[in-house]
């Protein structure tokens, strides 16, 4: 096969492969079966290695694995990456709701949604790409994990949509309880100490130097929260901002999130 012949044939595998992996983690409806789906990858890891110069950055191959990472650089983050707030009183969220309703004479709307207990994660796209991916870190700076991230399937490696040209998206990577007890039970066959909890694993796994080995451990991600520059989110709540991430490929469970109003 020539270069053109395979760059087009590279360019048909991904776009298949890219369905495949959006319709199997992020929509729970696969239509081809497990080993259709390796064939796929299978041919188009052989063209990239073949033609190594056509290997982009956004490749479903990507999401096996196999780099090294010795050293999980730093950067700063753009905006800064705080943490949340707990509260186990309802006179605290009571207050809470007072203060908002005062600060505004609009009305007020509540996003209500589950809480997953993992590693905060803040993702950068550029272009429709995943750029960048940071742990929280400090809140000022965190250290590069995109290498390890771009295993985690139902993370879109590639927008679809009208998304933003330049934005994050933040949220948990964590660990499935059927995954994490697989871990544990492999573990404890081979003789070796088992995580005290989902958390923990997933925290130890994102730091992995070897990608290949995260892509085995079958992490996901919850993805809550959009910030860029405030002209460039044509949104006005944070509800439709989440709707929107799911028209661009992101995970998002509806029926979890409802908006209560008050007045």
């Amino acid at each position: 096969m020539d270069k053109e012949n395979a760059r087009n044939r590279i360019a048909e595998l991904s776009e298949q492969l890219n369905k495949h992996n959006h319709n199997y983690y992020v929509l729970a409806q696969p239509v081809i079966s497990d080993f259709e789906y390796d064939m796929l990858m299978e041919e188009l890891i052989k063209l990239e290695k073949q033609f190594p110069e056509l290997l982009a950055s956004d490749s479903p191959s990507q999401r096996v694995g196999g780099d090294i990472t010795k050293n999980f650089q730093s950067f700063p983050h753009r905006f800064p990456m705080l943490s949340l707030s707990n509260s186990y009183s309802r006179g605290e969220i009571a207050e809470f709701i007072s203060r908002v309703k005062k600060s505004t004479e609009n009305e007020v709307a509540f996003v209500c949604e589950l809480k997953y207990d993992g590693v905060a994660v803040s993702l950068h796209y550029e272009n429709g790409l995943l750029k960048r991916a940071l742990t929280r870190g400090d809140g000022t700076k965190g250290d590069d994990i995109t290498t390890n991230v771009k295993t985690i399937r139902s993370i879109p490696l590639r927008l679809t949509g009208d998304f933003p040209e330049d934005f994050e998206i933040r949220g948990e990577i964590y660990y499935p309880r059927k995954s994490f007890e697989k871990l544990n039970n492999s573990r404890a066959e081979e003789g070796q100490q088992l995580f005290a909890n989902p958390r923990n694993a997933a925290a130890g796994t994102i730091k992995l130097q070897d990608s290949a080995e995260v892509a085995r451990r079958n992490l996901d991600c919850w993805l809550y929260y959009l910030v860029a520059e405030d002209e460039k989110l044509p949104f006005e709540t944070h509800y439709e901002s989440l709707q929107k991430a799911k028209k661009w490929g992101f995970l998002y469970f509806e029926q979890c999130s409802f908006v209560r109003r008050r007045r």
